[in-house]
């Protein structure tokens, strides 16, 4: 990749690629606040423009590196043990986000001395599908159909959303693994069925390596674009909420994450060093899904899991894994709505409220909006009026981008304690300093 990274543009490559991205976040904020209301206009192109690049790689990422990686694991028993050590730790440090976002909401306090909110004009409640619809939903009636990516369209609320049909993760990591399985059980039957896999799946990487070099760009327009079309005047009546929201994502992400890396002897620095290129892309994009290529690099290339492992753990965390979005936002949303009406929660809703979003945290899907799905399934579970979902409505994309950081955080972060207590970590790729997750060649085996 050296003729790549020489001539006038040496200079720009040679930046580590998280100073770069930090770069394009400090030049999108000034252009916004210099811009104001047009910036949005001027520079949100360049944002989506990025986000659908991050879309056109992402499904065939995923469903070659999951083919790989399930065929070339020793067996299915060993496919086993790693996923339900996967899903053990998704569900502890799920349960954790519940206990923070309410420990947060119960001494912070955002609700309390709060009146007369209105509800967002443009805030239409969601449809909230039952956990066998979201189980159907795993398996495609058509894998095509399901393969065909990402598609958006707008709902009644005027947001962007996923197509109907279209979207999930989950069935192109459910038909992958199945190709994958077949693969397993065939055997020698299969060699160039299997090299051809392994063959894709580098060609995906080395296009998601192109697309990475974008980030930078692509945070300046959805950086601009954000701060030009909010105004303070926006923030100001829920400052104390999003204080607070702010305040439990980081506490969660470096206490309990910190602290479950120091108890499997791992250096907490070097694992934030390592995971800033996903987490920075999952502020800007507020989307779990639009961070999965860049998460995946950031695992391997930075914090040295195993490859095979990650292509399946990463993109199964991003759609089930959603510390933010799915324990921590509404466990604060139940506070909220407790302080503001002056009816303070009772143990038993507590205890529903902490339940109700673990086991949601599992449904969710990692795109924008699915925070307010989670926060209707957990309050209606407890009991508590959906208003707040409507009050809050305005301020929602300042909110997930803290919320979807703490997602992408968390699903980084089950992969390398797996990896450490299975043996898939390579410790010194782990503890080096973190280099480029761009165009930057792999080190040779």
């Amino acid at each position: 990749m050296s003729d790549t990274r020489a001539g006038p543009l040496a200079w720009w490559f040679r930046i580590p690629f998280w100073q770069r991205v930090l770069g394009g976040f400090a030049l999108g904020a000034l252009a916004g606040w210099a811009f104001g209301p047009n910036a949005e206009t001027w520079f949100q192109p360049l944002g989506e423009l990025y986000i659908t690049l991050i879309k056109m790689i992402a499904v065939p990422l995923v469903f070659f590196a999951v083919i790989h990686a399930i065929g070339s694991l020793h067996g299915q028993k060993s496919v086993a043990e790693l996923g339900g050590r996967t899903f053990l730790w998704f569900a502890i440090t799920a349960l954790l986000a519940v206990c923070v976002g309410l420990a947060v909401g119960t001494i912070f306090q955002p609700g309390a001395g709060m009146s007369g909110l209105t509800v967002d004009p443009k805030f239409v409640p969601k449809d909230v599908p039952s956990p066998v619809q979201v189980l159907l939903n795993i398996v495609p009636s058509n894998p095509f159909h399901a393969l065909t990516g990402i598609g958006t369209t707008k709902n009644a609320a005027g947001e962007t959303v996923l197509a109907t049909g279209k979207g999930s993760i989950l069935p192109v990591i459910f038909f992958a693994a199945l190709i994958g399985f077949a693969m397993v059980k065939l055997g020698e039957k299969v060699p160039n069925a299997r090299k051809l896999a392994g063959e894709a799946s580098e060609i995906m990487i080395q296009i998601t390596r192109f697309v990475l070099e974008l980030t930078p760009i692509g945070t300046f327009g959805l950086i601009a674009a954000l701060v030009g079309a909010y105004g303070f005047e926006k923030l100001l009546p829920f400052g104390s909420f999003v204080l607070a929201l702010y305040l439990a994502c980081a506490l969660h992400i470096v206490v309990v994450y910190g602290g479950l890396l120091l108890a499997h002897g791992l250096n907490p620095w070097k694992f934030f060093r390592g995971a800033a290129p996903g987490m920075q892309v999952a502020f800007v994009s507020s989307s779990s899904f639009a961070s999965l290529p860049v998460s995946i690099r950031s695992v391997t290339h930075n914090l040295g899991v195993d490859k095979d492992y990650a292509s399946f753990a990463v993109p199964l965390g991003a759609s089930i894994k959603m510390d933010g979005c799915g324990a921590i936002y509404p466990a604060l949303c139940a506070v909220f709505i407790a302080q503001y009406t002056g009816a303070p929660l009772s143990m038993e809703q507590y205890f529903i409220v902490m339940l109700a979003s673990v086991l949601g945290s599992f449904g969710t899907a990692g795109v924008p909006g699915t925070a307010t799905v989670m926060a209707t399934v957990v309050l209606s579970a407890a009991g508590l009026p959906l208003e707040v979902i409507g009050y809050l409505y305005a301020i929602d994309r300042v909110l997930d981008m803290m919320r979807t950081m703490t997602n992408v955080t968390g699903q980084m972060l089950v992969p390398v304690l797996v990896a450490k207590q299975t043996g898939l970590l390579d410790k010194t790729v782990y503890d080096a300093a973190p280099t480029n997750v761009g165009m930057e060649d792999e080190p040779a085996a």
